[in-house]
């Protein structure tokens, strides 16, 4: 089968599309239209050169420097200068996902045609991408203002001969590469340096890879619930479509649907039908509500990030030869304040996960204490609660909004920065843990459905159950659990409990 194709600059990019172009599943090209457009805002740049006006960050220094004129024979040297300079970040590296995802967002964003820079410099972008030579890049030294400047600094190094990239799986020298490639590194115009630097590229594709991974988690969250509210012979009664339906979130009627379906015709369910138990724990009872909410948090985020992957973050921005506006359409705070919300909304799905967790460790009359027959010299599962307990409490931790705070920068001149790449980046740290918590919930509640064998839950839960079973053994007596933990992250990150249960 052909894989579809997507153009650059004029196709609506999505989170989801982007992961396609990453894993090298669509074919990218750039159409005449927007070639030409390119070439047209180039062109504006070497008329009003010509013409003496003074252009931030072309012929004026940048920052606290913007009103320092540069003459013609240095103004191509800034741009070098500028990668040079801005390359300070500092840390571990980013992903090679992430860097990858940087050059995929900066190209679309300038095949808009609105960044004066050239088409030979996209094209070699282009070139990185397609054959998977990669930037490394320092996930630290961003403020989310003025664009994210230092990574994408680090980033655009090896289009100079410089920094160091991924080639063949092995880090190397951006020249050894370019060596055996028998590439030139390339001589950057006026504007092209700053074109590179300015934008939310960094944290755009944190945000894009981390969203993918917690829709992912949400899914399996509410799959996972219905095997945990099972589990405790939990009522389907708050799952009512009927009070759902009198406060009609989004989130809460996407789970309370999916709820309902996946426990469709289960015996358990029928077995404790008319007991007389009034209410369940917050921890099963308002899955609809806590699950709903952060489903709610994930849709606005995904909803703002499709305006960013197709919007230009540039600075100056080329309208046209008599149009060049220096603007803010650099700054992340668009972005800062709902990843903000998504990092608070990951870290509750793990919270309320946790708490079921320890809900089914207390057993009833059919589930023993801590999921185990003969606990006292079994553990059981008690300690698998303290690895979530853990990993709940230092998401909780990463919660507070990196929006919240600002720093001035460039002596004044940047006095409000966006701080979104510090959010982007424990939006990923929070989403990794929150698989883990989910991977813990799953074997929890899994070990806790065998006890009630032969009666079966709904169809697609006992599909689920009968995979995870044929990966994962019931366990009779006290064993290291760190393999079966990885083999329920890699259930979990497989989405085949997805596949099942669509």
């Amino acid at each position: 089968m052909s894989l579809k194709k997507f153009s650059y600059g004029r196709d609506t990019l999505t989170c989801q599309l982007a992961k396609q172009i990453l894993e090298d599943n669509l074919i990218c090209q750039i159409q005449d239209e927007e070639i030409n457009k390119i070439k047209k805002s180039r062109q504006s740049i070497i008329n009003v050169l010509e013409s003496s006006r003074r252009i931030y960050g072309v012929n004026t220094g940048i920052g606290e420097l913007c009103n320092t004129i540069i003459s013609d024979k240095d103004s191509k040297l800034l741009q070098e200068n500028l990668l040079k300079s801005h390359a300070v970040g500092v840390g571990e590296s980013a992903p090679l996902e992430i860097s990858k995802l940087m050059m995929i967002l900066k190209v679309h964003s300038l095949c808009k045609g609105f960044s004066g820079i050239s088409l030979e410099v996209i094209k070699r972008i282009c070139w990185h991408i397609e054959k998977n030579i990669i930037p490394i890049i320092p996930s630290q030294g961003s403020v989310g203002a003025s664009g994210d400047l230092a990574p994408l600094a680090h980033l655009f190094l090896p289009l100079i001969g410089l920094g160091e990239v991924m080639y063949k799986g092995k880090k190397v020298k951006t020249k050894e590469a370019l060596q055996k490639e028998k590439k030139s590194s390339i001589a950057l115009k006026e504007k092209e340096g700053l074109a590179l630097i300015n934008g939310t590229q960094f944290i755009s594709a944190y945000a894009c890879y981390a969203l993918e991974k917690f829709k992912n988690c949400l899914i399996n969250a509410d799959i996972i619930s219905a095997f945990s509210l099972e589990s405790v012979q939990g009522s389907i009664k708050p799952f009512s479509q009927k009070i759902q339906k009198l406060r009609p979130f989004k989130g809460s009627l996407i789970v309370t649907n999916t709820i309902r379906d996946l426990l469709k015709g289960s015996k358990i369910l029928e077995s404790h039908k008319n007991c007389d138990r009034v209410q369940d724990p917050y921890s099963i009872r308002c899955i609809p509500q806590v699950h709903g909410a952060s489903w709610d948090a994930y849709l606005h985020l995904n909803e703002m990030l499709e305006i960013e992957l197709n919007s230009v973050t540039d600075n100056p921005i080329v309208i046209n030869e008599d149009e060049i506006i220096s603007g803010g359409n650099f700054h992340g705070q668009p972005l800062a304040i709902p990843i903000d919300y998504a990092v608070i909304a990951a870290s509750e799905i793990g919270n309320i996960s946790d708490r079921r967790i320890y809900l089914m460790l207390k057993g009833n009359e059919i589930v023993p204490k801590f999921l185990i027959k003969n606990s006292g010299v079994n553990s059981g599962f008690m300690i698998l609660q303290y690895t979530t307990a853990a990993l709940s409490s230092e998401n909780k931790n990463l919660c507070f909004p990196a929006s919240a705070d600002s720093i001035t920068t460039s002596l004044g001149q940047e006095d409000h920065v966006s701080m979104g790449s510090i959010g982007a980046v424990k939006f990923l740290r929070v989403v990794k843990n929150l698989e883990k918590i989910l991977a813990i919930e799953l074997l929890c509640s899994v070990q806790a459905l065998d006890f009630y064998n032969p009666l079966k839950s709904g169809l697609k839960i006992d599909k689920c159950y009968n995979y995870i079973r044929s990966k994962i053994k019931h366990c009779k007596a006290d064993r290291i659990f760190t393999t079966d933990i990885e083999n329920a992250i890699e259930i979990f990150k497989s989405k085949k409990l997805i596949e099942l249960t669509t």
